[in-house]
């Protein structure tokens, strides 16, 4: 199966998009598959890469946020054209949604893979009151699943907007690489900070407004205040960087350049205590597994699907400093909390995420073939 992928929103920087797509087309390939990505530019126009044929086309930046979109609806259609796949796998709901009836027309399935939360975008990040918003949503959804032939949401938190409407969405969640994040000291032999010795934070999550780091500085804060001896290190990066510093004067808080070696990033992470995992809207919440892997416990909000994620791999709190402040402090009395962490990130994989997504495609595959297609 030759499978066309095509994605916004993703930059040099960007986070959990960029990385199953990544992880996704290794392990397509890697099971027999032949596998084409389109994205927005720039870079060389076709790579050949270890996730398959990359597509980088021209696309309007955004201002403010780090990313391009990809608006011309002609040159892409006639791009796709040209790769003439078997099946199409698109990870943006609303600029690309077009690109479903595309597929239609050329008697190929496609698939929708819903990254992020319209009900949470609309209420929280929009000026329209919440039961117009949760309605707007709705639509949208509902024609997104009239779209396509399938709907992927990562997570039950991600597919229960879908589900209250009655549409069917497939739950793939993601996975993590155990090989790259692993532990830099052995988890078993981990002993916390005795009173009065520094605790080593890190915050997980891009900084931009849907994933509030406002709060993990907001929680270093409230550590202080109890006498704590706390610092933390963000490696996310971001819109509100610039904002959050100003914010973070005279805390122990750090900001870490931009690490592109994944292998590099995980020694970092993997030296802290405690992880801060503050985003509100996580449709998943790799950055958060991905620290877990390294032996990491971390304190997740009580909203969205961190908690899915995290399991006994953490503390599900508030979203407030005081409640996130004593998740810290009870993952750091807790015996085992690191371990714990690194078994719960063992629970994901991108093998097993990869063959289930190949599982929908076939199921899209065959109801196309038979005439079965919503």
């Amino acid at each position: 199966m030759h499978i066309l992928r095509v994605a916004n929103f993703v930059s040099p920087t960007s986070g959990g998009i960029k990385t199953a797509l990544q992880a996704w087309g290794e392990h397509y390939r890697a099971l027999g598959h032949r596998v084409s990505l389109i994205i927005p530019g720039p870079g060389p126009e076709i790579s050949e890469e270890s996730q398959g044929t990359v597509f980088r086309v021209p696309a309007m930046p955004i201002p403010g946020t780090g990313y391009s979109l990809i608006w011309d609806r002609r040159g892409l259609s006639r791009l796709m054209d040209a790769i003439d796949p078997d099946a199409l796998e698109v990870s943006d709901r609303s600029t690309t949604r077009w690109m479903g009836r595309w597929a239609r027309r050329r008697g190929i399935g496609s698939v929708m893979i819903s990254h992020e939360h319209m009900t949470g975008i609309m209420v929280r990040r929009t000026p329209v009151p919440d039961t117009p918003a949760v309605w707007t949503a709705d639509l949208i959804n509902r024609r997104s699943a009239h779209d396509y032939d399938a709907i992927v949401c990562p997570s039950r938190f991600a597919a229960e907007e879908f589900h209250r409407n009655g549409i069917d969405a497939h739950v793939v969640p993601l996975g993590v690489d155990l090989e790259t994040f692993v532990p830099t000291r052995d988890p078993r032999a981990y002993v916390p900070p005795a009173p009065g010795e520094m605790v080593r934070l890190v915050h997980c999550g891009r900084l931009s407004p849907e994933k509030r780091p406002a709060l993990s500085i907001e929680t270093v804060r409230e550590l202080v205040r109890r006498g704590m001896d706390v610092e933390m290190t963000v490696f996310g990066h971001g819109p509100l960087r610039d904002r959050l510093l100003e914010r973070s004067r005279n805390l122990p808080v750090v900001f870490h350049s931009y690490i592109s070696d994944r292998r590099e990033l995980a020694v970092k992470m993997g030296t802290a205590d405690v992880a801060v995992a503050p985003g509100p809207l996580e449709t998943f919440g790799l950055a958060a597994l991905e620290v877990m892997a390294c032996g990491v416990p971390a304190v997740c909000t009580d909203e969205g699907a961190l908690q899915e994620v995290v399991g006994e791999g953490g503390h599900v709190a508030h979203s407030t400093p005081a409640a996130f402040a004593d998740g810290v402090e009870a993952l750091l009395a807790r015996p085992g909390s690191h371990v714990r962490a690194r078994q719960q990130a063992e629970r994901f994989n991108w093998r097993a995420s990869a063959e289930r997504m190949l599982a929908v495609h076939e199921q899209v595959r065959v109801g196309v073939q038979g005439g079965g297609r919503r």
